[in-house]
């Protein structure tokens, strides 16, 4: 069992004790870790909430069969340090180890892709990471391949045009790979020799941070540290930090156990693994779950997407969570685990009250088991917002409509931000079912609809706004159903 982190920056290895494995990514990159270490200031913080990406590096880790490493954009302001064991992180200096401009800041140089340049840094790795992920595509990435991928970036002066056409302007196997860069073989040497060992670090004042490998260590670990935080890719846990609400005083990171990060298909069931990322659960997904696919491209950013996990949202409990409605509708089922066995909860039934879940203090989500729906089945998800990427909602719904001809044979219907906690609105849904399926039975569900929920007013929208959103999505609902239904129709 190991007492410090090892992990790599721009080719450098770093073995750091708990004081440092505590801070954000950001503030160990901006800070002088040792001596004679230079301060990588290049990662900017800005808003602290991993919402403008002027912190954006690239975090890489070895791939499954440990012959490479595979980088991703992360936002360094809300990870944190001890998320990095095994990992290479890549700041924007250690593009310099081209020895000069990438090709990719000579184009953005040569667009005037810069003013202030504040921002510029994290839009530079952001495209990195792009290209990274493109690998050796003989054509350029497209304006909407961009535009996705630079959705967790915010530029205030510049303007977006000149940085998509710097963007645009190159072929990805034009861009430097992190491979070429650096001499990755002695960092995948050094991963190897760590192995499956656990991590646990303690301070002389009580503070304790452990990385387990296995889930039977995870759920030691639960037990012995129960007052502990479980971290599985700390999106909002790294923005509670920053605004004084949350102090990794213990914590345990779930980012390494493998038995968690499995997404597979069992039966009728979809089953992700509780320390799946939300990229790898939509690169699952996207062709089976369509709707939920456009959800989550609007769900965070690129950056977020690389850390964050389902099952930290679903234990999140937030009324406004953009994954929930669709769960409710579905009715997954959440496996947890403890030294007294497993448990399965019904999603109905994990909710207690705002941001209150059925979870023992010595029990860990595992698994989230989901029924895919069936092929008589249409299912349609909405997130209401004020801007369309990167977003609080305003209000979220899914609709689970089970159609036999012209008729609903069977309705699910959940919202979110509209009370303390997602609800499934059965008023509405017993208007539906066995009826007709057209606009005025949708209408008619959705004024009845009004009757279920009581959200507030608050900078979102009024309690008024949100009843008249709910309202209107079941007509919205229908004329989406009906011309994608007359579309696979025709």
């Amino acid at each position: 069992m190991r007492d410090h982190i090892v992990f790599y920056v721009n080719g450098v290895r770093r073995a750091v004790d708990i004081d440092a494995a505590q801070q954000t990514l950001s503030e160990f990159l901006r800070s002088s870790q040792h001596p004679h270490s230079e301060r990588l200031t290049g990662t900017k913080i800005a808003c602290a909430e991993g919402d403008c990406g002027a912190c954006t590096v690239l975090v890489g880790k070895p791939t499954a069969d440990g012959k490479a490493i595979a980088y991703q954009s992360v936002d360094a302001c809300i990870a944190f340090v001890f998320q990095m064991d095994g990992r290479h992180v890549v700041s924007v200096e250690g593009l310099r180890a081209s020895g000069g401009l990438s090709a990719l800041q000579t184009a953005m140089v040569d667009g005037h892709g810069s003013q202030c340049g504040f921002c510029t840094p994290g839009f530079v790795m952001a495209l990195h990471g792009l290209a990274e992920e493109a690998g050796t595509l003989p054509t350029s990435l497209d304006d909407e391949e961009v535009r996705i991928g630079l959705s967790g970036n915010l530029c205030r002066c510049t303007g977006y045009l000149q940085i998509l056409q710097a963007a645009t302007s190159l072929r990805p196997d034009a861009i430097a790979s992190m491979s070429q860069l650096f001499d990755e073989s002695q960092m995948l040497s050094d991963f190897a020799k760590l192995g499956g060992e656990a991590v646990v670090m303690e301070s002389s004042d009580g503070k304790v941070v452990a990385v387990p490998r296995s889930l039977s260590d995870l759920i030691r670990f639960r037990t012995e540290m129960s007052s502990a935080r479980l971290v599985a890719g700390a999106t909002d846990l790294g923005v509670q930090r920053n605004h004084g609400l949350f102090e990794p005083v213990e914590v345990i990171s779930t980012c390494e156990i493998p038995e968690l990060q499995t997404i597979a298909v069992d039966g009728d069931e979809l089953v992700v693994g509780a320390a799946a990322t939300w990229q790898e659960f939509d690169e699952f997904i996207c062709d089976r779950l369509p709707e939920y696919h456009q959800i989550l491209l609007r769900f965070g950013s690129p950056q977020v997407r690389h850390m964050g996990t389902l099952a930290g949202n679903l234990a999140n409990a937030s009324p406004i969570a953009d994954s929930i409605p669709f769960h409710f509708v579905t009715e997954t089922v959440i496996e947890v685990e403890s030294t007294r066995g497993p448990r399965r909860i019904p999603i109905a039934d994990f909710y207690k009250g705002y941001k209150q879940i059925d979870l023992a203090a010595d029990e860990v989500i595992t698994r989230v088991r989901t029924p895919l729906p069936p092929p008589d089945v249409a299912v349609k998800l909405y997130k209401m917002s004020k801007r369309r990427d990167m977003d609080i909602s305003t209000v979220t719904a899914a609709f689970w409509l089970q159609l036999d001809g012209e008729t609903v044979a069977d309705a699910r219907v959940a919202v979110g931000g509209v009370g303390p906690v997602v609800l499934r609105l059965s008023q509405a849904e017993q208007s539906l079912a066995g009826g007709q399926f057209t606009l005025d039975s949708l209408q008619a569900a959705g004024a009845i609809a009004r009757s279920e929920v009581t959200p507030i007013s608050d900078v979102r929208g009024s309690a008024g706004y949100r009843l008249q959103l709910v309202e209107n999505l079941f007509a919205k609902c229908y004329y989406d159903l009906s011309a994608s239904l007359s579309v696979a129709v025709s």
